[in-house]
């Protein structure tokens, strides 16, 4: 017989309803202990689980500055970017329609792909045909917003190289600080240093981005998303590179229709800037393995 149960029988046995009420008083606040602690608990495992479904942090890359979507472990992540190369700001309006607004004139195209090497770390390799670049990255989620945490914090470190990463080597070292506001939006800023920013010319320089990142959700799987990446020291030349899209997420597919100053993508690229009075067209695809 349980020690519940002995306790039970010999207060009635007695005649005594106070053991009754004290015993009965006792489980009941056991068991909501037990379920407030239950409850805690699955949240917390809830929000440091790598897999779970985020709604205002669908993708892995606000349009070309990173997030702090973290990737679970043996997982996968395919993005492509698409960028015509027609200047929407230079070309008459007649023109741009005869062109389908820039299909006709060629793209930069990039395939870039991330694997879960462990808990809360990611390997990235990707490959654009500007410059022939490849850039290999490593992306540790250090932590991610919580009830107990106001904000998440990623860490990356990333080497990109042209001519399929033959010369002008480019490494770069940035954070990213994530906040969500409500179920509306998410806010990023994505503080990076980039070596070798002025390459091909045999000159070494330097140049230090602060990336400033936002996603507004206007449906519940339908997404604003804009960015603009200023310089803040170092080399700088050009205009700060911003973009900005509509994005819909469709279970682990993600596609957004882009608009950019420059056809950047990686983070010297980001570094370098945009090009003064342009508008380019563009797409993001990005498929989910897990």
């Amino acid at each position: 017989m349980s020690r519940f149960a002995f306790v039970l029988t010999l207060g009635l046995s007695l005649g005594a309803p106070w053991g009754v009420t004290t015993v009965y008083a006792q489980a009941t606040s056991s068991s909501s202990s037990s379920s407030s602690a239950s409850t805690a608990a699955a949240a917390q495992s809830s929000s440091d689980d790598d897999a779970t479904l985020r709604p205002l942090e669908p993708d892995f890359t606000v349009v070309n500055l990173p997030t702090t979507l973290p990737l679970p472990r043996f997982g996968g992540n395919f993005h492509l970017t698409h960028r015509f190369n027609q200047n929407l700001r230079r070309a008459p309006f007649d023109e741009q329609l005869s062109n389908l607004f820039g299909l006709d004139q060629g793209a930069t195209i990039q395939f870039e792909y991330r694997f879960g090497i462990m808990r809360h770390l990611q390997a990235i390799a990707a490959r654009t045909n500007n410059g022939k670049t490849f850039q290999f990255s490593g992306k540790y989620d250090a932590f991610h917003q919580s009830a107990s945490t106001p904000a998440g914090l990623s860490a990356i470190v990333s080497i990109e190289g042209e001519d399929n990463f033959r010369r002008d080597y480019a490494p770069a070292l940035g954070v990213v600080v994530s906040r969500t506001l409500g179920n509306v939006a998410a806010v990023y800023a994505t503080p990076f240093w980039v070596h070798n920013t002025l390459s091909g010319t045999g000159v070494s320089r330097d140049t230090g981005f602060l990336g400033l990142g936002a996603r507004v959700r206007v449906r519940p799987t339908v997404y604003v998303v804009g960015e603009v990446s200023p310089r803040v020291g170092g080399f700088v030349a050009g205009d700060p590179l911003y973009a900005f899209a509509i994005e819909k997420r469709v279970g682990a597919h993600v596609f957004s229709l882009t608009f950019a100053n420059a056809a950047a993508t990686t983070y010297a690229q980001i570094a370098r800037g945009g090009i003064p009075e342009s508008l380019f067209f563009g797409f993001n695809l990005a498929r989910k393995f897990y």
